[in-house]
């Protein structure tokens, strides 16, 4: 008889991926299904296995994609196959989130389940927009009011007498289309008409936007700014310290869209530090590794590792590949002798020190055509036998060089990158419909690959102020080749240069 599964209804926190709990995160890393909402961000989708079966909920004004009703059913039939559901849910499943009536559904029907508490949004959003809730000077309690019914229907559930009366600061959700009405209800309840309100959209994340004004005004400026929902109201004198406690909005590259080409597996690094400096981040990741065609030359290379006195890696990629299979073959990292390393840039350094392997030749330009004059240094070139270990399609340079210099190369790829072609969190759809601030390539091969879906000179046309940011050379080269040149190269050519040159660039905006 098959056991039944568990449903953990997980709150996703309020849209910062970083936000989610470390619970959170582990039942996602083990779910079989996952059952997601509209707000929630979609980043969070990959911390699943690649065999979860994805399952959007909807759950936004006038876009249910499955009826509550039938979504509690659904809950409850995956549970029944001995399924391990997580349930994600925007915010905290019990705020506002009919996350109690999917906990009553699953109890009445006998399937065991988890609440996972997240951050809602009614201490985020404020906290993002420089807003404390409650402070000794002005304020020791607040409260949390829908606002998604009419508050001047008869038979409102609020008291909004009450409401007005209560001291302390007001967060209202779901308020947006109503705000009208609901600041008109309590200054008719006797509010100050001077209360300052502000509303914040899409809280804690590099969408965020923040507008002020008072009970008078607000609404007003709710029209003039084409402010929609999803957003955050907060009524109350706590609303004047924002222009003293604004953090988030002033960092760097906030109310930047940058998209990230990279590969899905190492995207997160440079979507981090964007993501830290403010910019709205889009993963579209352009290629994926997978193994090479004909494995046979590695598998030679291997087998005669003792043969060489230096290997060279090009790239992160190359050492993550090489040492899958090395570790297949071997269980015992002294196979490898006496070899010496050479990296193209601290990336790929970073990668083979992770092994605890020390690096003895680094280039100061972070380009293949320089690994040459850099092992030089180290050691005479000439008649030593290298064995380069890179993409199944990579420039001709760094080979040339070497053999200028008198070494005996074997050049032999241990992975290939094909173009990625799945949108798993939609940023690919989003990016035709509305563009971005910034397109940034790592490689030739992101060039190449992102001009393959997207058509890159065409979407350029399109968008007229979408720029790109190439990190070296080599992948200038393939902007060349487009008839492009990049709006700016990082210096030094790394990921770390690269955030640099975008700082740069929003810094001379502003």
């Amino acid at each position: 008889m098959k056991h039944t599964g568990t449903v953990h209804l997980v709150g996703a926190g309020p849209g910062d991926a970083g936000l989610l709990t470390l619970r959170g995160a582990e039942l996602l890393g083990r779910a079989d299904v996952v059952v997601y909402d509209a707000l929630v961000n979609p980043d969070l989708l990959r911390l699943a296995p690649k065999t979860a079966e994805m399952i959007y909920g909807g759950k936004r004004s006038r876009d249910h994609a499955i009826p509550q009703e039938d979504l509690n059913q659904l809950l409850v039939a995956k549970a029944k196959e001995g399924k391990t559901v997580v349930r994600l849910k925007g915010g905290d499943p019990y705020i506002f989130g009919r996350g109690g009536e999917e906990a009553e559904e699953l109890a009445e029907a006998g399937v065991p389940f988890e609440v996972v508490p997240g951050i809602s949004s009614t201490v985020a959003a404020p906290n993002y927009a420089g807003i404390p809730l409650t402070h000794r000077d002005f304020c020791s309690t607040y409260q949390v009011i829908t606002g998604h019914e009419d508050p001047t229907k008869p038979d409102s559930g609020l008291d909004w007498a009450q409401i007005a009366r209560m001291p302390g600061t007001k967060v209202v959700l779901m308020g947006v289309e109503r705000i009208r009405q609901i600041a008109a209800e309590l200054v008719a309840n006797g509010m100050a008409a001077k209360t300052p309100v502000a509303m914040v959209r899409w809280g804690t994340t590099g969408r965020q936007k923040t507008i002020t004004g008072t009970l008078a005004t607000i609404a007003d400026v709710v029209d003039a700014e084409k402010f929609t929902a999803p957003a955050v109201t907060i009524i109350g004198d706590v609303v004047s310290l924002r222009k003293k406690l604004n953090w988030f909005e002033r960092r760097p590259l906030f109310g930047r869209r940058v998209v990230v080409t990279r590969t899905r597996e190492q995207a997160s690094q440079l979507s981090r530090q964007l993501a830290e400096q403010g910019a709205e981040v889009m993963e579209i990741p352009t290629i994926k590794v997978v193994p090479p065609e004909d494995r046979q030359p590695l598998v030679e290379a291997m087998g005669a590792l003792g043969e060489y006195d230096w290997v060279v890696f090009t790239s992160p990629n190359g050492v993550t590949a090489f040492f899958e299979y090395f570790f297949k073959a071997f269980d015992d990292i002294r196979v490898i002798g006496r070899l010496r390393f050479a990296a193209v840039g601290p990336a790929t350094a970073a990668k083979l020190k992770e092994l605890h392997l020390a690096v003895d030749a680094m280039p100061e330009e972070y380009v293949a055509s320089k690994v040459a004059a850099a092992i030089a240094k180290v050691d005479g070139v000439e008649n030593l036998r290298i064995l380069c270990l890179r993409a199944e399609v990579a420039g001709p340079d760094l080979v040339a060089k070497l053999e200028e210099l008198g070494a005996i190369v074997d050049d032999v790829a241990c992975y290939r990158t094909v173009p990625e072609t799945e949108d798993i969190n939609g940023a690919a759809a989003k990016l035709i419909e509305e563009g971005a601030d910034w397109v940034t390539f790592t490689s030739a091969s992101t060039v190449e690959n992102f001009h393959a879906r997207f058509d890159l000179p065409a979407l350029l046309k399109r968008f007229p102020s979408l720029k790109t940011l190439s990190i070296g050379p080599e992948t200038s080269k393939a902007l060349a080749a487009l008839g492009l040149e990049p709006t700016a190269e990082a210096k030094p050519h790394n990921l770390d240069g690269m955030v640099k040159a975008l700082e740069r660039a929003a810094a001379k905006t502003k």
